[in-house]
């Protein structure tokens, strides 16, 4: 079984721990992917959850790692695949001169990448009504386990410990939408600044399109290397359906603002998060896939993960076969636009934990250089 397949699997169906506190530390609630753990696949580091409802009762089980991270998988009781526990991070254990311990600040994120939520309030989390139904970055804020906003001083520091004590190779910047027409923009502006003045690390920023194009231009002289602007979902009913306050923002919007930003930031430098398993059909996805790689945007389609708490807690991850029929088909589109999570400066692409996508890449590749070898 190859990689991208076991991956896959590990991905939409979660898995059970033998040793919860083994390897890296998993997280819970907050923005973007969560509930996962990192885990290390034929050299691949993946996130698979291990906290939601589907991992709870999945049929696979890891075992307690032995002394150099090394442990096996079992399905429903039989052998499945070797797989390895990345470290826990060193910076971890560090707090700031105030007394902020540094993983409220930021968390490694696989094994070498540095992930932050710059501002973990929202507008679109306000209300009810207007929240994306899927998202959960009100919980990590909630429970304590982080800070309601994040100053360019302190990502700067835990930057350059993470950097210096753990490797971390690249940073991931998301942030809530604020009020204003720049979506985020100015304060992850901000922060690249003052991250670039302290660590040669590369960036990747994550916001909506901001409502002028300039502020592409301004990111990318603050420092940020790569950008992210996601849609998350893209049948237009069913957009205003999850995300009723993300969906005024319109796809139109949302690909002017591609275009623009891809003239800033570089062929295959911009990309956009698709949640796969939320209710577009596997057409629908590699439609806008399609169009979105003829302008120089890497769609990254990963498996939706339900995060209790929030109103799809219920929803079910989409299943393997499902994922197989986005991934195998977008890889190869991928790789025709000239692109490819390899290229990517910073950020989820490059990363690729959270799918199985660079695994369908890789694949691709290989069986493009045995083809041209015969």
């Amino acid at each position: 079984m190859q990689a991208a397949e076991i991956i896959t699997d590990l991905q939409t169906r979660g898995v059970r721990l033998l040793d919860p506190r083994a390897g890296a530390n998993s997280r819970r609630g907050g923005a973007g992917p969560t509930d996962h753990k990192a885990l290390t696949i034929d050299g691949l580091t993946v996130m698979v959850p291990v906290h939601t409802a589907s991992a709870f009762e999945s049929p696979y089980l890891v075992e307690a790692p032995d002394e150099n991270g090394a442990a096996r998988i079992f399905k429903n009781g039989s052998f499945f695949s070797e797989v390895h526990f990345p470290k826990k991070a060193k910076f971890l254990d560090l707090s700031t001169a105030d007394g902020i311990p540094y993983g409220q600040i930021a968390q490694l994120h696989s094994k070498d990448v540095l992930a932050t939520t710059v501002m973990q309030t929202c507008i679109r989390y306000q209300s009810r009504k207007n929240t994306c139904k899927f998202c959960a970055i009100g919980q990590s804020l909630a429970a304590g386990r982080t800070i309601a906003r994040k100053s360019p001083e302190q990502l700067a520091e835990v930057a350059r410990a993470a950097h210096l004590l753990d490797g971390v190779q690249h940073m991931v910047m998301t942030t809530g939408t604020p009020p204003g027409e720049d979506r985020g923009a100015r304060i992850l502006s901000d922060c690249a600044r003052a991250i670039r003045a302290a660590v040669d690390l590369p960036l990747q920023a994550q916001c909506e399109p901001p409502g002028d194009d300039l502020w592409h231009v301004r990111m990318k002289e603050a420092g940020i290397d790569s950008l992210g602007m996601h849609l998350e979902v893209v049948n237009p009913v069913l957009r205003k359906k999850i995300m009723p306050g993300k969906s005024e923002v319109s796809l139109d919007r949302y690909f002017e603002s591609f275009s623009v930003a891809v003239d800033v930031f570089g062929w295959g430098q911009v990309s956009t998060y698709i949640l796969a398993g939320l209710g577009d059909s596997a057409e629908e996805i590699l439609e806008i896939c399609e169009k979105l790689t003829l302008i120089g945007v890497y769609p990254f389609v990963v498996p939706f993960v339900p995060v209790s708490g929030t109103p799809l807690e219920s929803h079910k991850p989409p299943s393997p076969d499902f994922m197989r029929s986005v991934l195998g088909p977008l890889a190869e589109m991928i790789l025709e636009a000239g692109m490819s999570s390899d290229k990517i400066k910073a950020g989820c692409g490059k990363c690729g934990a959270c799918s199985a996508l660079s695994a369908f890449e890789r694949i691709k590749i290989l069986s493009n250089q045995k083809a041209m070898a015969c």
